[in-house]
Formats: C-alpha cells, sequence, structure tokens
C-alpha cells in the first residue's frame, strides 16, 4: 500500500514535470497500472471489495447464528448471548468445526448494522415529558425504596422531583397537580410510556384506552397526552435522562429525611436552585429559557383537582373498609353499607353517599388494620364487658388521668362505673380530646367521680364559663358553709384595709 507521499510525488513528476507515465514507472519503480491508478486519483482510494466476503466454514451456520441473535432481542439484557457463548453453542448443538475468531467478527458486525440511528428531535416551548423512577432512602428512620415523579420541560430542562412511598395512581395524579402548581401553569402536551397508571389497553390501530383516574386528570387540565412506542424509552428521551441525573444529583447520598414532606420541600428547592445553571449547548441558563416554556402554558384551573384514587367498597361486620389490601375503621352503625374510598397519597378518605365518615392516615403496610377508637364506642356501651378486649382500643394512648379516673369510678359505682367511662370516652366524639382530658383530670381534683361532673366540666371548658354541677348528685364532696353578712364583718374588712 502506497502512501500519500509516493501519490503525491508521482501526480507532480507526470502533471507538473510533464513526464510520461511510462517514464515515472520506471524511474519510481513502479508497475504501468499503479501508475495509472495514482494518476486517477489524488489520494489512495483505499481496498474496495468487489463481492461479499466467502466464509465457506462458516457460512452454513450464518442462519443459526441470526435467529440466535433476533431471539436474543426480546430477553433480558443480562441473559442475551456473547460470542463465546455462540460459538459453544454452534460447536455442541450444530457440529461447528471452525474459529472463534470468524464466528466473533461475523456477531460484531450483525450487532452494528442492526443498531438503531435516532432523527434528531426539536423541542418547541410548552410541552412536558413524565415518568416515574426509583432510588433508596432513610425516612422516618426506615431505608426503603421510594419511588419519585418526574416532570421534565424538554425546551428549557428545567424539572420537577417529588418522592413518594409508592408508584400508585394517586401518586401519579398527585405528581401533576403538584408540578403544575410548581410551575404555575399547564403544559399543552405530556408525553408518557405506556405506563398502566394512565393507559388500560392499547388496541390493535395503535390507540390507548385510558384508564378512568388519568381521564379525569386529562378532562381537569385539558393537556394533550402522548405516548412512546412500547419499550422504546428513547421516544421520552428527555425525562429518562432527567430520571438519571435526578438520581444522581439530587438523590446522592442516599437522602435521610424525617418524612416524605421534609425530603419533598428540599427536593422542590433542588429544582428551583437548578433553574440557575445551563443545560447542554445552551447558554441561557434553565431559567431564562423557561421564560418561553411558561409564555406558551395554558393557566391554572379555577378548581382545584383531587388526586385520589376512587372504589366502591362494602363495610364489614366489624365496621372495616378495605383498600388496597389493609383495612380501615368506620363508625359501627354503617356496618355493611356501601361506601366509596378514596385513596390519597398521605389519606384514605371514606363516604357514605357524599357524607364523609371516616378519615385515616394512609398505611402502606400490608394486611394492616388502621382503628379509630372513636368508630366502636357506640357499640361497646351497648356491650361494655368488651371493653377490655376491644382491638380497636389496645393501641389507645389516652392521658393518664382517664385510667385514674375509670379505678375511681368502678371502685365507686361497680359496673355502673365502667359503663360511665365508656359514656366518659364518648365525649371525645363531640369535643376535643385535650378538652376532655382536662376536664377529666379537674374532675379527679375536685373529687366529682362521675359521667354528667366530666360533661359539665367539659362544657364549662368549651363555652369559657364556669361549671354548674349539682351538688345533690356527689354527696361525698365537702359543702360550702354560707352565712349571713353582719354588720361587724366590714367593720372587720376595713380594719384589715388600714393595716
Amino acid at each position: 500500500m502506497y502512501g500519500l507521499d509516493n501519490y503525491a510525488a508521482v501526480r507532480r513528476f507526470v502533471f507538473v514535470e510533464g513526464h510520461s507515465e511510462r517514464e515515472a514507472a520506471r524511474v519510481f519503480g513502479l508497475a504501468r497500472k499503479t501508475v495509472a491508478k495514482m494518476c486517477r486519483f489524488s489520494a489512495p482510494p483505499g481496498y474496495q471489495r468487489t463481492k461479499p466476503v466467502e466464509r465457506p466454514t462458516l457460512g452454513p451456520f450464518v442462519g443459526v447464528i441470526d435467529a440466535i441473535l433476533e431471539a436474543d432481542k426480546q430477553a433480558p439484557p443480562k441473559q442475551r448471548h456473547t460470542a463465546q457463548r455462540i460459538f459453544e453453542r454452534l460447536k455442541a448443538e450444530h457440529g461447528y468445526a471452525g474459529g472463534y475468531t470468524v464466528v466473533k467478527d461475523y456477531v460484531r458486525e450483525q450487532r452494528i448494522s442492526s443498531r438503531e440511528t435516532f432523527v434528531p428531535l426539536a423541542h418547541p416551548p410548552g410541552h412536558a415529558q413524565v415518568d416515574f423512577g426509583e432510588a433508596i432512602g432513610v425516612i422516618g428512620g426506615v431505608r426503603q425504596k421510594v419511588h419519585v415523579f418526574y416532570m421534565d420541560l424538554p425546551h428549557s430542562d428545567a424539572p420537577f422531583m417529588k418522592a413518594y412511598p409508592a408508584e400508585t395512581t394517586e401518586a401519579f395524579l398527585d405528581g401533576h397537580v403538584s408540578a403544575c402548581a410548581f410551575f404555575g401553569g399547564v403544559p399543552q402536551s405530556i408525553l408518557y410510556d405506556n405506563t398502566k397508571l394512565a393507559v388500560a389497553k392499547i388496541c390493535g390501530d395503535g390507540t390507548r384506552e385510558r384508564t378512568r383516574a388519568f381521564t379525569g386528570l386529562l378532562s381537569h387540565y385539558l393537556f394533550a397526552d402522548r405516548f412512546g412506542r412500547p419499550g422504546k424509552g428513547n421516544d421520552k428521551g428527555k425525562v429518562e435522562a432527567l430520571v438519571k441525573h435526578g438520581r444522581r444529583q439530587f438523590l446522592t447520598p442516599v437522602p435521610i429525611a424525617e418524612s416524605y414532606a421534609v425530603l419533598n420541600a428540599r427536593l422542590e428547592a433542588d429544582c428551583r436552585s437548578h433553574q440557575a445553571t445551563r443545560s447542554g449547548r445552551h447558554t441561557e441558563t434553565i431559567a431564562e429559557r423557561l421564560r418561553a416554556d411558561l409564555a406558551a402554558f395554558r393557566a391554572l384551573p379555577a378548581a382545584s383537582f383531587e388526586p385520589c384514587e376512587v372504589r366502591t367498597g362494602r363495610v364489614s361486620s366489624t365496621a372495616l373498609v378495605r383498600y388496597r389490601g389493609n383495612d380501615y375503621s368506620v363508625p359501627t352503625s354503617y356496618g355493611f353499607r356501601e361506601v366509596v374510598v378514596k385513596g390519597f397519597v398521605d389519606e384514605v378518605v371514606i363516604l357514605a353517599g357524599s357524607t364523609e365518615i371516616a378519615r385515616h392516615r394512609r398505611s402502606y403496610d400490608k394486611a394492616a388494620l388502621v382503628f379509630d377508637p372513636l368508630h366502636y364506642l357506640a357499640l361497646i356501651e351497648q356491650k361494655p364487658g368488651a371493653l377490655d378486649q376491644a382491638a380497636p382500643l389496645q393501641h389507645w394512648d389516652l392521658p393518664e388521668p382517664f385510667a385514674h379516673l375509670r379505678r375511681l369510678m368502678e371502685a365507686r359505682m361497680g359496673r355502673k362505673g365502667k359503663r360511665e367511662y365508656i359514656q366518659v370516652l364518648r365525649l371525645m366524639e363531640l369535643f376535643a380530646r385535650d378538652v376532655v382530658a382536662s376536664a377529666v383530670a379537674q374532675a379527679i381534683k375536685l373529687g366529682a367521680i362521675g359521667f354528667d361532673a366530666v360533661k359539665q366540666l367539659t362544657l364549662a371548658r368549651v363555652e369559657r364559663r364556669a361549671p354548674q354541677l349539682d351538688m345533690a348528685a356527689y354527696p361525698y364532696l365537702p359543702r360550702p358553709r354560707v352565712a349571713t353578712t353582719q354588720a361587724a364583718d366590714y367593720a372587720a374588712l376595713l380594719e384589715g384595709a388600714a393595716a
């Protein structure tokens, strides 16, 4: 192979100095065909094949290799064939007698030729992409998997992140509500993968059948929904890159927070501070480019949107309603009734018709029993023998005066004392726990051991007046002595003032 210097010398000898190709061949010691090629090309043209490479040994096995590589497209990345593994299978299963190198070269060529190429995309202002990602965090002292909602604005690369205990419908909806509130507007369109949180079914013609919850979100915010090709994350490459960058930039090292609220406040601050940076080749900051996005956004709807999953349920014989594998209590008077359950990220709200009958903190455990002891007091009043074994009351953390009051009541009134104690507990159905607890402590101090006394003391505190106890109902209390005022009493007061 002759280099560029040889080409330059021969071409100058012929075209500048005016010598013939025959003479150039003699002077440079080259073949006439070589000199002719140097005169046709200003640089070595390289070797060009005139027909495909022949693989006499590998040829009969090419179809087998192609079939293996095609099947690998459906296999997990970590379980796809290496060239070495293909070589071993050809020898063991098909009697291949050739060498490894020719197999390796063919596999490399086929993988290169089958790699997907992409069209550069333009991102006009006003559009968004959404995805979920996972990370590890320590929340409330517990190391756990954190599911992070990401919204990316491809034009400006402005991010939004919010963490949740699970990737659920209510988290998906709450993420949109929080992102729109963060940016102060609604994107014209949002691009998704084919998450089951939004897509109930992909139809044969490629259209999507949306979930009921996602349809409600679209109806409220009126943005256009777009979906990438199934299994093609590169269709929403901007938010995919944000998931990786967000985990590395904002969730490394492993975040430690007292609660999800604290972690999300930190992530929101990180998203705002990130707007001061520049992205990619842009000379403007993210905040400067964000102005064009926000100008193209739609205004937020006047009404708020409830980011919850809505399900129907039936109250059990033990006044429990099941939602996502956990049981939540309702007042026992609603037993066996049809109810509506609204599952929020932090709460579970249960309604009978349009009336809210229970509100609980959301549990992400499995098979958990979430009780409100107040829901069972009316039934326990009818069945006072269940007071000590009632599961909803087992871990009820009441102030110490309640237990003291119960001991005094049962000591003075026996079984009637237990029933009156339950009536005292039921005061918390109407009044704040702290108010009732203060009234219980005052009743003990006064020695007015009875439901009516606690009730009157509670009402006095609520109404901000002096208590009015019927002393005839408490004969064991010390009675006040009221004497008739004499003129000498006034004189004694005047003497005391003068002194």
